[in-house]
């Protein structure tokens, strides 16, 4: 099936107008808590494993270690994480959230959850199973298109000097 360009970017401003109330400033501060992207896959990387080096933050958000450090102080400053220093080697610097970020991502995971329940709770079992298959679908196709920009981005390009 092949849509005309024209369709699909009306088709495409008709939703984001239907749902904008998700994008609104008051909705995505309440559900984000001024928080960047990074910040927030640091807190759910730290809600899943309880403790992290700074090595597993880099690998995780596939950034480098400067731009970790960075993230990492910006919520150190704002008290959701903590830097810990390990006893046995006080080279190793180990992170953990903090009571404020614990609760931080606890109310983002309610929120969440709050939302999920509501369009779920909406759906008919056929219309569950069509959602989740469509989601899937849509997660493959970026993931792939995703490997295949990464694998362009690498290759090298020949400069001619003269």
């Amino acid at each position: 099936m092949r849509f005309d360009i024209n369709d699909l970017e009306n088709s495409m401003f008709d939703l984001i107008d239907q749902v904008r109330i998700v994008f609104s400033q008051e909705v995505w501060d309440n559900i984000f808590m001024n928080c960047s992207k990074n910040e927030m896959f640091v807190l759910m990387l730290l809600y899943r494993q309880a403790d992290v080096n700074m090595t597993q933050i880099a690998e995780y958000l596939n950034a480098p270690l400067n731009t970790v450090t960075g993230i990492v102080s910006r919520m150190e400053k704002k008290e959701m994480v903590q830097r810990i220093r390990s006893q046995q080697d006080k080279r190793v610097v180990t992170i953990i959230l903090t009571d404020f970020g614990q609760k931080q991502i606890s109310d983002i995971i309610n929120m969440f959850l709050k939302y999920a329940q509501m369009v779920i709770g909406s759906l008919n079992p056929n219309e569950l199973t069509m959602m989740s298959n469509i989601v899937g679908k849509v997660i493959a196709l970026i993931s792939s298109n995703q490997v295949e920009i990464a694998v362009e981005e690498k290759k090298l390009k020949k400069i001619t000097i003269e």
